[in-house]
């Protein structure tokens, strides 16, 4: 009688594989899912207006348009200044709120920090009670001087309270003592033993701080509206909403318009299309940060520096 034990074993090795493969397959659909809302987006911003008028939102189109990117492209060189603008409150105010929080975090969780408790009292005060958006424009505007200026776009987003606290757990949690008594025995000062030893291991936290930051300067459009009055500091988040805010005038003054040439432009005016072409707009640079980060994630991980 045939042996069935060489049957069972190719049966047990199987078995990792199709349920390894179903894992895959379900992971893969729900990327899919994520995905596919945004594309959906893409898709419709190269609509034509009067084609998804017609026959509503389809993956793919009756007619393709770039009508939508036209009519917002018309603010000419407008649009790219405040890319640009964008591009530098972003990278510049990211930079500048990981080191202020990550030297604030890290003396909160050093025991031998003589006025640790007054300063993490200070910073968890501001996370249950604020001055208020009057003071706030006070401080910036008046006492600062900051308005209409690069730095009003920066300065009041540059220290959060809810950071510090991230950052000046992981510091506590994750960075094994050893290594700063290590650095201690070797001479090393408190600076050296921060960019040294602690920050190489401390990239998780670093990238979720950068990441926060990053995404909320991308964002940011209320700063802009109360301090900013130059054209030639408007970032794009705040100019796509001043596009959007004309759009809505003229659509709901369209009584007002008597003229055969003001109906026309009215009726090929790209409502739906244009709204979909300023999320692409918005969202397309910052797709880029995720995996920058991700990258950084990773490495973090990965580093180990205490040894059995």
């Amino acid at each position: 009688m045939p042996s069935t034990q060489p049957t069972k074993l190719r049966n047990i090795h199987r078995l990792p594989l199709a349920w390894n493969a179903l894992l895959h397959v379900i992971a893969g659909a729900f990327a899919a899912a994520c995905v596919f809302p945004f594309l959906f987006v893409v898709l419709i911003s190269f609509t034509d207006e009067s084609t998804l008028a017609q026959f509503g939102y389809r993956i793919f189109p009756e007619k393709w348009s770039l009508h939508a990117y036209s009519y917002i492209f018309k603010t000419g060189d407008q649009l790219f200044h405040s890319y640009g603008i964008t591009l530098f409150v972003t990278v510049a105010g990211t930079a500048i709120t990981v080191i202020m929080t990550t030297l604030y975090a890290y003396a909160l969780s050093r025991k031998s920090f003589a006025y640790r408790k007054f300063f993490t009292f200070l910073a968890f005060f501001t996370m249950l009670f604020g001055g208020g958006l009057v003071p706030t424009y006070i401080i910036t505007a008046q006492l600062l001087h900051l308005k209409d200026t690069i730095w009003a776009l920066i300065l009041p987003m540059a220290l959060n309270a809810y950071n510090i606290v991230i950052l000046r757990t992981f510091f506590q949690t994750m960075i094994p003592d050893p290594i700063i008594e290590s650095g201690k025995i070797d001479g090393a000062g408190e600076l050296r033993i921060l960019f040294n030893l602690v920050l190489p291991l401390a990239l998780p936290g670093l990238a979720t701080i950068a990441l926060f930051s990053t995404l909320g300067y991308w964002n940011d459009w209320f700063n802009a509206l109360l301090y900013i009055d130059s054209n030639r500091l408007v970032p794009l988040q705040s100019l796509l909403m001043r596009i959007e805010t004309s759009m809505q005038f003229i659509i709901q003054n369209s009584a007002m318009l008597n003229s055969g040439q003001s109906k026309e432009m009215l009726r090929s005016l790209p409502q739906e299309t244009s709204r979909m072409a300023m999320v692409v707009l918005a969202t397309g640079p910052i797709v880029l940060a995720y995996p920058f980060f991700q990258r950084y994630f990773v490495e973090g991980l990965t580093i180990g520096a205490v040894k059995d």
